[in-house]
């Protein structure tokens, strides 16, 4: 579960402060499927970097499966952040150099789990996309990397998975295509929390938080 509470974020640019998010109350259940919806500068990101444990809050209490982590370390962050994120972003952020299989391995490498290429091979075999293990990412077209990054992020079977505009760089055919796999997981169990400027994307999630300046204007629980 995650639940935030009076969350604020400040930041400083040149010289000036500006609040990012002011006053944000938020509760996401397990198992939900949620959007978040606003203007460019509304404060997705922002709030996404602070859910997925990238980042920390100026002000305000945040629980993340029971445990408290807004006042956490870089290190404890990181810990909190492997154990139960998934990250998917709109620009794939696979290594040019690595092929489909490495380039999910990664996660289980840093953990030091061990029988990587197994595991990763079941994760790319959950995506469709077994036969293309061994190419690279030039290889491989828009969707079939944004579905090795999914790979890459379910492969830890992490409780929530997050994702920054991840049907961006893709045209409405393949997007939806990563959508329906995105409601795949769902349905196995997965807390899915989509950022998307779509309202075509939006549409596929059970409920859809709406921010502006920093605020949550609805769909908060």
């Amino acid at each position: 579960m995650i639940e935030l509470k009076g969350i604020t974020k400040t930041y400083f640019l040149g010289g000036q402060q500006v609040e990012a998010l002011s006053s944000v109350d938020l509760r996401i259940e397990k198992g939900e499927f949620v959007s978040i919806m606003g203007p460019s500068g509304s404060g997705k990101s922002t709030l996404m970097n602070i859910i997925g444990c990238l980042d920390r809050p100026t002000g305000g209490a945040y629980m993340l499966n029971g445990i408290r982590v807004e006042e956490m370390d870089d290190n404890g962050l990181a810990a909190v952040r492997n154990r139960n994120i998934g990250f998917v972003f709109q620009s794939f952020n696979l290594l040019a150099r690595q092929t489909a299989l490495e380039n999910v391995e990664l996660p289980l490498l840093y953990a030091g789990v061990e029988g990587t290429a197994r595991i990763a091979a079941e994760a790319l075999r959950e995506v469709g996309l077994l036969n293309r293990m061994g190419h690279r990412p030039n290889e491989l077209s828009g969707g079939q990397r944004q579905r090795v990054a999914i790979a890459r992020a379910i492969v830890m079977k992490p409780p929530i998975i997050l994702c920054d505009e991840p049907t961006g760089n893709l045209d409405s055919r393949t997007g939806r295509e990563v959508m329906e796999l995105f409601k795949d997981l769902h349905v196995k169990g997965s807390t899915l929390v989509v950022v998307t400027h779509d309202n075509e994307i939006a549409a596929h999630s059970e409920r859809v938080i709406t921010l502006k300046d920093g605020k949550v204007l609805s769909g908060s629980a």
